[in-house]
């Protein structure tokens, strides 16, 4: 088939990479969101989508708005046969979904119908889920709401942070996505309903939701910290300021600490939640780079009774 890709992080390049060397295909062209400012000069930079195509010699579009004229024109031109997506980052309007033949087939990082929406991975180990996925489905006009071509799933780990897991499901999903144009292709492959049951909502991860409350259980503090590491970034207040905390294990032995009650042994640091203690292992205060707990705790000479949050 002639393909269009569309996609835009590096969570998106390794299916984008499966598509090119499928060899069964051809990537026609690449739709990726503008150019960003980013670093510290704030001067634009071409999507990790945008750069890989550019370097394989393919067009890119990034159109302000996938709804433009010019963009759908070309679009049109280009006449592809199906439109497979990774992570795009912009609502496809219906005279978009229209052009293609065999629709737009969306790449998500979730078991669907669970965890609808931006931020799945994150919200599933918030939840505390020990299995997730990747399913490839039709895009309609609705939230992720399409029938549904294929899933693979992935074990959920102890450790996982949501950079670890989006990791291993980009590239478990890019396979999954090359075999679902195969099946698309050949029409061995239909798209099957989802389900009425089971539907959860996974919207985009907002700074509030990563701060975390020390009177909630160690486990749901653990979890808080793995779901929004490394984005948006799990935090807390310390003596007025902002400290993001970057690992923690629970400690279900370790007790007698009042919730954000702060603990520090020759090389631990403990702190207190609404049932065990947890340890930090690498925090960041504000505007300093990462560092092992430990090394914080020495330098800010935490005092008896001290505590962590609001």
């Amino acid at each position: 088939m002639k393909l269009v890709f569309a996609g835009t992080p590096e969570v998106a390049v390794p299916a984008l990479d499966a598509l090119l060397a499928s060899g069964r295909h051809e990537v026609a062209a690449v739709v990726t969101r503008p150019d960003a400012p980013a670093g510290r000069g704030r001067r634009l930079v071409a999507s990790p989508v945008a750069q890989r195509a550019e370097e394989a010699g393919i067009e890119v579009l990034k159109p302000a708005r996938p709804r433009d004229e010019d963009f759908l024109a070309r679009l049109r031109e280009i006449a592809p046969d199906c439109c497979p997506v990774v992570a795009y980052g912009a609502i496809l309007p219906k005279t978009a979904l229209d052009v293609p033949a065999h629709g737009w087939v969306n790449l998500h990082f979730s078991l669907l119908p669970a965890w609808r929406g931006a931020a799945p991975v994150q919200h599933s180990l918030m939840a505390g889920d020990q299995v997730t996925g990747a399913s490839t489905f039709l895009i309609e006009e609705g939230l992720d709401s399409g029938p549904v071509y294929g899933v693979v799933t992935e074990d959920i780990r102890p450790t996982d942070t949501s950079g670890d897991l989006l990791t291993r499901l980009a590239f478990a999903g890019a396979g999954l996505l090359a075999a679902t144009m195969d099946g698309i292709e050949d029409g061995t492959l239909r798209a099957v309903p989802q389900p009425v049951e089971g539907i959860t909502l996974a919207p985009k991860i907002q700074v509030e939701d990563a701060h975390v409350d020390f009177a909630a259980p160690a486990l749901r503090v653990d979890r808080v910290v793995r779901g929004c590491t490394p984005a948006p970034g799990a935090w807390t207040v310390f003596r007025g300021e902002r400290l993001k905390l970057i690992q923690v294990t629970p400690l279900p032995d370790h007790d007698g600490l009042a919730p954000g009650e702060l603990a520090v042994g020759k090389n631990n640091v403990y702190a207190g939640t609404g049932s065990h203690a947890v340890e930090l292992l690498w925090v960041q205060p504000q505007g300093k780079k990462p560092m092992k707990a430990a090394d914080w705790a020495r330098g800010v000479r935490i005092a008896p009774g001290e505590r962590l949050g609001a």
